[in-house]
């Protein structure tokens, strides 16, 4: 990454696409609507999509610079190419089912700019309707995990303990410290990454922000949540594009890889963790199973059969991964 001169653009924006053409369009248009008066430099990696994604970047947005990948390198090393040549003071990591609010590029290099300790900035994400969404957040923990996966995240959202991960209890509308920034949007200062690195690409889909977060928070830099910085972020349409793996129950999410990823990310930095991690869940789902395989109600009966499949998964993924010490080969 060249360092910052008077010559190089404010932002580099970088987006990665898989078969996402449509809400792609929306986006671009959205950087073009907001990057009035900044200099910015937007980067498109294609992920070897099908539906014309690249052939609509080149009609109808010559002036971006788009990056064709032969295959589906996943969302960290697909970034990585387009990171290699950027060239901004400032990189916009922008999903391509993101939007960009009212003033937020303004808003991201203002903060970043009367920030100097903060190494990596994100935004408020909302939904469509207008919903919150979660956005920053504390690193993942056995604890954390545990208070999520039994339910009393959502069951006690207030709480400062069980609605710790994603600060439920906080005042949304305030600006703060976090752990880390959802990857749908986030400003980052050049000079962090080049001196913790890219994204690990060992990481093919989730958890490659909370890595790349805790590189940065390790090297001394602050991580910002700032709510005036509005985006509306769609969530899961690349994974909606994949077809032949299980999904989670939002239909969007895909179950073993992201139990691949966690497996990586605990063996990673917590080491002897990645194995609590794999108990905490398959015991969690061992009970679900067993108090739902008896019952004579076919909802309760079908609830014990997901996961079962929830239980094998979480083993394939520990043998794909050899316990979170190997990731997959690309694409996984």
């Amino acid at each position: 990454m060249t360092s910052s001169s008077p010559d190089l653009p404010d932002i580099s924006i970088v987006i990665v696409s898989f078969n996402t053409r449509d809400v792609l369009r929306e986006c671009l248009q959205s950087i073009e609507r907001e990057s009035s008066g900044i200099q910015v430099e937007t980067w498109i990696v294609d992920n070897n999509s099908s539906d014309g994604s690249a052939e609509m970047i080149e009609q109808e947005f010559p002036q971006a610079r788009l990056i064709r990948s032969q295959t589906n390198l996943g969302f960290g090393a697909a970034n990585n190419l387009a990171l290699e040549q950027a060239r901004g003071r400032y990189i916009v990591l922008l999903n391509s089912d993101a939007f960009l609010g009212v003033d937020s590029l303004r808003l991201a290099l203002q903060h970043m700019d009367e920030h100097p300790q903060a190494g990596l900035g994100g935004a408020r994400l909302i939904g469509r309707d207008h919903s919150w969404q979660p956005s920053g957040r504390m690193f993942p923990s056995i604890l954390n995990d545990a208070f999520v996966y039994l339910g009393l995240a959502s069951r006690y959202p207030q709480s400062r303990i069980f609605g710790r991960f994603d600060r439920t209890w906080a005042d949304q509308s305030l600006a703060a410290e976090v752990d880390w920034a959802v990857g749908a949007f986030s400003i980052i200062r050049s000079e962090a990454l080049a001196k913790v690195g890219f994204f690990d690409p060992a990481f093919f889909l989730y958890s490659e922000e909370v890595d790349l977060c805790r590189r940065i928070k390790t090297a001394g830099y602050q991580i910002w949540y700032w709510p005036d910085i509005v985006v509306v972020h769609v969530g899961g349409e690349s994974s909606r594009q994949v077809k032949t793996l299980e999904m989670s129950s939002t239909g969007a999410q895909l179950i073993r890889w992201r139990m691949r990823s966690t497996l990586l990310y605990y063996r990673k930095h917590h080491g002897f963790s990645a194995w609590l991690a794999k108990a905490l869940e398959l015991t969690l789902y061992k009970l679900i199973v067993l108090r739902n395989s008896f019952s004579n109600d076919p909802r309760r009966r079908l609830r014990a059969q997901e996961h079962r499949n929830l239980v094998i998964l979480m083993r394939q993924a520990w043998q794909d991964t050899s316990g979170g010490r190997v990731s997959p080969p690309r694409p996984w």
